[in-house]
């Protein structure tokens, strides 16, 4: 990896946290209701170019984030834990998502007690397997049974559950209820638990 590209990733890094977890930037106005942050705050404060915020924009796989029309602010599209609203427009989601997770840190929770956003603002789920092993997998080394969940969102949704879907693709949810976990799949080891 070029040093160039470790400088991205790492600035990325840091991106995620000013725009989805930064308190004290809340509190004090820096990001506004609807998660927006001013990009010369962001190049004068906190070490970031133009160039390399449009970097980051552009090949951030999850296209987490995204500018204002006059380019002037900047927000993550979803994954907050400061409350913000990032204006998610209510959608019928298909009939099954799935989430990525890791069986030894999380599962007896989750059986117990279902999927809950935690720290955040929402439950992530994902339209495919592929991108939900890919998420789960930063939760989970490999080997340490990562967790495929299967997610029944038309069976939620006919209980009146509501999801919202964010301009990068993510269905968001506030609670996934265990009896809507239909199959749990362990791709690690190819078999339904």
């Amino acid at each position: 990896m070029k040093s160039n590209e470790k400088e991205i990733i790492s600035k990325g890094k840091h991106l995620a946290f000013l725009l989805r977890h930064d308190k004290d930037a809340f509190e004090s106005g820096l990001i506004d209701a609807h998660g927006w942050r001013e990009v010369s705050e962001l190049i004068r404060e906190h070490g970031y170019t133009q160039k390399m915020l449009d970097e980051i924009v552009e090949t951030n796989n999850k296209q987490r984030y995204e500018y204002s029309k006059d380019c002037k602010k900047i927000r993550a599209r979803q994954g907050h834990s400061i409350p913000v609203d990032v204006e998610l427009t209510e959608a019928i989601p298909p009939d099954v998502l799935y989430h990525g997770t890791s069986h030894d840190a999380y599962w007896n929770h989750i059986v117990r007690e279902g999927l809950k956003p935690m720290k955040r603002l929402h439950v992530h789920l994902s339209e495919d397997v592929d991108t939900a092993y890919n998420v789960g997998s930063r939760y989970s080394e490999r080997g340490n049974g990562l967790v495929i969940l299967k997610i029944n969102t038309m069976l939620m949704s006919s209980f009146g559950k509501k999801f919202y879907r964010s301009n990068n693709g993510v269905w968001l949810t506030d609670f996934v209820s265990p009896e809507f976990i239909d199959v749990f799949i362990d791709e690690l080891n190819d078999k339904s638990l």
